[in-house]
């Protein structure tokens, strides 16, 4: 149960945000609309809320192994030898991310300024920032995660768009068939 919980980790936080955000923006609306009167903190948060979705979701996108990829060269090669070139590109992701890792990590603990603050919430910037080595550090897990799958316990790990794609593409064949 709790490793189903950690393995889901980025989708509930995603689910969390999304409806958050989008709930707050449509308390901003009606009461724009309606009273004539807005909220400021609701933008700001928002756009935090936001930011951390795209950060969280791209983690999440990387456990499913949908990260865009230029495959087109692969149609040429022996689909035994796909993944191995796939976990060695995977590598400079993981060297980004380590690096990029190292540096918000600096950033936020050390380079930060505690007077930096937002200017409606009044919140120190810092923990808007926090995403940053957060977000990278779970994306890194998650890619080394799924090439040990890949790899070593033989998974067939696909992108998901694609196979609704080949599901798409089958369909049609057997549409043009009858």
């Amino acid at each position: 149960m709790f490793w189903k919980f950690l393995d889901n980790i980025e989708s509930i936080i995603c689910r969390i945000l999304l409806s958050g955000f989008v709930c707050l923006l449509f308390v901003q609306i009606i009461a724009r609309e309606v009273f004539g009167f807005s909220y400021s903190w609701i933008e700001e948060l928002s756009v935090y809320m936001f930011v951390w979705f795209v950060y969280f979701g791209a983690s999440y996108a990387a456990l499913k192994g949908a990260h865009n990829r230029v495959t087109f060269q692969f149609k040429f090669l022996p689909e035994r030898y796909i993944k191995y070139i796939e976990a060695f590109a995977d590598l400079f992701w993981l060297f980004f991310n380590v690096y990029f890792l190292y540096l918000a990590t600096d950033f936020v603990f050390n380079k930060m300024n505690k007077f930096w603050k937002s200017q409606t919430l009044g919140i120190e910037m810092k923990y808007v920032y926090m995403v940053l080595p957060l977000a990278f550090a779970l994306m890194t897990v998650r890619i080394i995660q799924v090439n040990y799958r890949r790899l070593i316990k033989g998974e067939d790990i696909h992108d998901p768009d694609q196979i609704d794609l080949d599901e798409i593409k089958a369909a049609t064949e057997a549409a043009k068939r009858d």
